[in-house]
This record gives C-alpha cells, sequence and structure tokens, in this order.
C-alpha cells in the first residue's frame, strides 16, 4: 500500500509540476477532448497539404525504383504533376452551369438556415414547456431519430411515394386524378428537398437550443408568471432575448457553409433524374459528376478549396458585422 501510495503522489506531483494551474484543474475535461482533437488532427489538418492538388494537373504517376519517395499518390502530388495555376478553378466559373449550381447551392442553404432556424427555436421551446419530462424526451427522440437514417433509404422511401407507382399516383389515381411524374417537373423539387430537410435536422438542430434553454433561470419566469405575463410573452421577453446569443453564434457558423451542399440529399433523393438538373445541381454534386466522367482530380480539389475558403471569408465578415453591431454577440 505504501508503494501504490508513493506511485500515486509521484504521478501527481509530475502533473503538477509540468501542467498549468488552469490545465490542472480542467485536467478531467481536457482528457475527454482528446479523442475529438484526435479526430481534428487526423482528418482536417493532415490532409492539408493535398491543398497543392488544386494548383497541379494531378495524374498518377509512378516514383523511380530509385527515388526516395515511393508512395504514388505523394510521389504524383508534390513531385511529378506540373503546378498549373489557377486553371483548374476555371471549370467551376467557365462552365454554363455555373449560375445554376450557385443559384441551387446558395438559395437551397439560405432556405434551409431560416425554416431550420424559427423550426429548431420553437421545437426547443415546445419540447422544454411540456411538463411531463418523460413525455418531452420521447417527443425529442422521435423526432431526432431521422437525423441517423441514411439519404439513400430517405432515396428509396421517396421513390415509393411519388413514383409512377408510387402511393401518391395511386391515391390520385383513386380519386380520379392524372398521375403525376415527379421525377420530371422541376417545381416540386424545392418543396421536397425542404420537407426532407426539416424531417431530417430539426431534431438535431434544436438540441443546443434546448440545452440552452434549459440553464434560465427560472426565477425570471415565474417572477413574469406573477405579474401575468402569459407563455407568449414570457418567450418574447425573457427566452428568447436569452437564447439570442446563441442562436446568433450558430448562425454565423452556418454562414461559413453556405457553398457547401449537402450532398448526398441532393445526389440520393433526385434518383439520377437528368431532367432535374436545373434544380438539383449544387457544388458538390456537379463536381462528383466531373469527377465521375474521367475529368482531373484537381477540378475537386478547386472547388473543395474555393468552398473553404469563401465560408472562411464569410464567417469573418459576419463576425465583424455581428461584433460592431453587437459586441456581445461576436464569435470572437
Amino acid at each position: 500500500m505504501d508503494a501504490v501510495r508513493t506511485r500515486n503522489d509521484a504521478g501527481a506531483t509530475l502533473r503538477r509540476r509540468h501542467l498549468p494551474g488552469g490545465a490542472r484543474r480542467q485536467l478531467a475535461f481536457l482528457t475527454m477532448l482528446l479523442p475529438g482533437v484526435a479526430f481534428l488532427i487526423c482528418f482536417s489538418y493532415l490532409p492539408m497539404p493535398g491543398i497543392v492538388m488544386a494548383f497541379k494537373n494531378y495524374k498518377l504517376a509512378i516514383p523511380p525504383k530509385e527515388f526516395w519517395l515511393q508512395n504514388r499518390f505523394l510521389y504524383s502530388v508534390f513531385v511529378a504533376n506540373p503546378w498549373v495555376g489557377l486553371n483548374n478553378f476555371k471549370f467551376l466559373i467557365a462552365t454554363p452551369m455555373a449560375k445554376i449550381i450557385a443559384r441551387n447551392t446558395v438559395g437551397y442553404n439560405l432556405l434551409f438556415m431560416t425554416t431550420g432556424l424559427f423550426l429548431s427555436v420553437g421545437l426547443a421551446v415546445v419540447i422544454h414547456e411540456l411538463r411531463n419530462r418523460r413525455t418531452a424526451k420521447t417527443y425529442h427522440t422521435i423526432i431526432f431519430m431521422p437525423y441517423f437514417i441514411s439519404w439513400i433509404v430517405c432515396a428509396y422511401v421517396l421513390y415509393a411515394l411519388i413514383s409512377a407507382k408510387g402511393i401518391f399516383n395511386a391515391m390520385a389515381a383513386a380519386m380520379g386524378s392524372p398521375s403525376i411524374n415527379y421525377y420530371t417537373k422541376t417545381q416540386y423539387w424545392p418543396f421536397i428537398f425542404l420537407i426532407a430537410n426539416i424531417w431530417k435536422y430539426t431534431g438535431n438542430g434544436s438540441i443546443i437550443y434546448m440545452a440552452t434553454i434549459t440553464g434560465f433561470d427560472q426565477d425570471l419566469y415565474e417572477a413574469a408568471a406573477i405579474d401575468g405575463a402569459g407563455k407568449w410573452r414570457q418567450f418574447w421577453r425573457i427566452t428568447l432575448p436569452l437564447l439570442m446569443p446563441t442562436i446568433v453564434l450558430l448562425q454565423i457558423l452556418a454562414v461559413g457553409r453556405i457553398f457547401n451542399g449537402d450532398f448526398d440529399m441532393f445526389y440520393s433523393l433526385p434518383n439520377g433524374s437528368g431532367m432535374l438538373n436545373s434544380v438539383t445541381n449544387t457544388i458538390d454534386v456537379y463536381v462528383y459528376n466531373t469527377m465521375k466522367n474521367g475529368q482531373q482530380m484537381g477540378y475537386a480539389a478547386a472547388a473543395a478549396f474555393f468552398q473553404s475558403t469563401v465560408g472562411f471569408i464569410l464567417i469573418l465578415t459576419t463576425n465583424i458585422i455581428v461584433r460592431r453591431v453587437q459586441p456581445d454577440m461576436s464569435l470572437f
């Protein structure tokens, strides 16, 4: 026992000696961050040298036997392939689809941001107001479950609903109405994407808002109720102002993803229908189809670099605007 106590004391002394005061107090929480930090390093920072592919004419090359670097990919990216400057970026700008893919990507993201914000906040408030905690958890679990369902599964369900022999057309035929070929009618798909996005992401988006509302001082609501304020007035005068910093923070981050489309949704749900390209083609889908047709890998790298750069600039710009209007709500 004395030996074990001695080792523990030595370990504690070593930690106190090499860790700053704040880190010592938060050591347990910092340890919990290690898996996330490791994931971030492996999948976000280590691949960053691959950015050079956006400025090269990438083709897989075989290194000479006597060369010190024998990895084909690394040799092709950093040694063999020639630099082409900004030529890889031209395919996004010069293509006739440039305006369409930019309109679809930005337009859908703005639509999803606004509707998702209202519905997520509303769902969080409604569930928080439920007095029966078991019922509240049950409702939120049911609404949260679609987040874990693959878009491939959703595509099959959607096909069963709107295909030529699907449920909707069968119901229309039973009522004497003509059938609709949804996979050739572009006017329906903005609504289909919106409904699918709401169904899948609203439950997940409400979690942060619900956690924030849970931390509010309940004495404020009790005082407001004593003064005669109803639930609607309590929401406008207490919940929404206290929730506003979280809303602004999440919207700043969402603006940075405005040029990133949900590839799985936009690629899977239309079921490969070429007649819907004008309303389903986003930057991610267009780049994937370009790569699938045998084009250069540098195009995909250029598109990803463009999305990341524009997103970074948008976050900085939005944060500067928020900081000037309301400094307490800015991201940094």
